[in-house]
């Protein structure tokens, strides 16, 4: 396993897959209370935080089989964030005997068609590239962080989101990601896991669309954090770790 990987607590599994523009330290808040009754794994994914950077096509839909493999866990509950919610429900469709359960938190979803708002934002920090601090900046101002960049998290987040940026463009050597050919959006009545999705009330009115087409999947529960924005777990944490809580002894 040459990604870097933290365990805390002891119990039943629950892995946890983080966004893009992050690492795992957006869990801060998150994992540690779950690890009061469960074993948590977090982990870097390649290129961020304390991984290696990426020399060849990435599928993190794999990296979490070989990262499960290696800690010889059968399966585990995941919670995945944006594109780690698109990776989870990507695992849990190839895997579904390896997914207790999936927690999807403001995740994208294969296949989905974004808005203009969100593609003209996308469109517009990749321009600034390969400045980063530049990008980052840019970024930072975003719709989705705008809560997130008033609170008390905001240095901590800000910090994390430039040496991200800053390791893609100095260390990386490969940027694409491997998904598989048939999108999720269209199987998402083969989701065998039960499914819970959060989403926060102040981020791209994407993630509500999102959630629209996960009402096919076969169990699937709805929660809505109030003020929460794209970087919910920072500034919503123990909100969203209570929900996540009552969900995995709710059935």
């Amino acid at each position: 396993m040459d990604l870097f990987y933290e365990v805390q607590g002891t119990g039943s599994p629950i892995l946890m897959i983080h966004s893009g523009g992050v690492d795992s330290r957006t869990w801060k808040y998150i994992a540690p209370a779950l690890a009061m009754t469960h074993q948590v794994i977090t982990f870097d994914g390649r290129g961020t935080g304390r991984s290696p950077a990426p020399i060849a096509p990435m599928n993190i839909a794999q990296d979490i089989k070989n990262l499960l493999d290696h800690l010889n866990l059968a399966s585990a509950v995941l919670i995945g964030h944006s594109m780690g919610g698109q990776a989870a429900t990507e695992f849990a469709l190839k895997y579904p005997g390896m997914t207790d359960k999936l927690i999807l938190i403001a995740p994208s979803l294969s296949g989905f068609a974004f808005s203009k708002p969100y593609t003209d934002w996308m469109t517009e920090v990749h321009s600034l590239a390969p400045n980063y601090v530049k990008m980052t900046e840019f970024s930072l101002q975003g719709l989705p962080y705008r809560v997130t960049m008033s609170s008390p998290q905001r240095d901590f987040f800000a910090d994390m989101h430039l040496q991200y940026m800053k390791r893609v463009f100095t260390e990386w050597k490969s940027f694409e990601l491997i998904w598989p050919e048939t999108p999720a959006i269209e199987r998402l009545e083969q989701l065998e896991a039960p499914t819970l999705f959060i989403e926060g009330t102040c981020d791209w009115e994407d993630i509500s669309l999102i959630a629209d087409e996960f009402k096919r999947a076969p169990s699937f529960r709805h929660v809505r954090i109030e003020g929460g924005d794209h970087m919910m777990m920072l500034t919503h944490g123990d909100e969203i770790a209570g929900h996540i809580k009552q969900y995995l002894t709710s059935s």
